[in-house]
């Protein structure tokens, strides 16, 4: 769940909740709440809240976080506009340390690998990549689904040339790291990295 809130649209607050994998989109408003549904499955993808800040208090633009009270105050919005759905607040972190443990090429493909990538103690995630520099035992920063990268670019499950990936290995360029180098190349963190922690740009760059 992504939420986005900018002064310059006229008090909306924007919640990003999926994909819409580039489907045409349907909107249906009541009261201050529109909701957002694809065409084609009736997915709900989106919702926006119009004079967002009579809701609670609302902070600076571009992406912002929600607590779990905003997020029920949403949901107080939504059944009052009579609608039914129920947001859940989601407050893991979508920018973590990975750990490449087996990388493969890519069957069609001549520079893209499918890497298998350890997020946790307990999880590996599949994600097809082009970064020249991946390599078994590297620890990265992985974009998960549901990441927000500094350009705006939204990251969800996908495929790549019919492989599932589900994220992003990030380069320091795509982090908006100070003093990122130009060219391509996912971050390299020292091997002590642990799977899982969170993305901190005081700890994981000092360039």
């Amino acid at each position: 769940m992504i939420a986005i809130y900018n002064t310059h649209l006229n008090d909306v607050l924007m919640l990003i909740t999926g994909d819409n994998q580039g489907e045409k989109l349907t909107a249906t408003r009541q009261a201050n709440v529109a909701k957002v549904m694809r065409e084609d499955n009736g997915q709900v993808v989106a919702w926006n809240f119009f004079d967002a800040s009579t809701l609670f208090p609302i902070t600076g633009n571009g992406q912002v976080d929600l607590s779990d009270a905003d997020v029920a105050q949403l949901n107080v919005a939504i059944k009052a506009a009579g609608f039914e759905e129920v947001l859940v607040p989601d407050h893991a972190p979508k920018f973590v340390v990975g750990e490449i443990v087996d990388l493969v090429p890519h069957p069609d493909s001549d520079h893209l690998n499918i890497a298998q990538v350890k997020i946790s103690e307990d999880e590996t995630i599949q994600i097809v990549a082009g970064a020249p520099n991946a390599r078994l035992e590297l620890k990265t920063i992985v974009a998960l689904p549901g990441a927000m990268m500094p350009s705006g670019a939204l990251i969800f499950a996908g495929q790549l040339r019919g492989e599932a990936s589900f994220g992003m290995m990030a380069s320091p360029r795509e982090l908006a790291l100070p003093n990122a180098p130009q060219k391509r190349g996912i971050i390299e963190l020292a091997a002590s990295e642990i799977p899982g922690t969170a993305f901190d740009p005081a700890k994981h760059w000092q360039k």
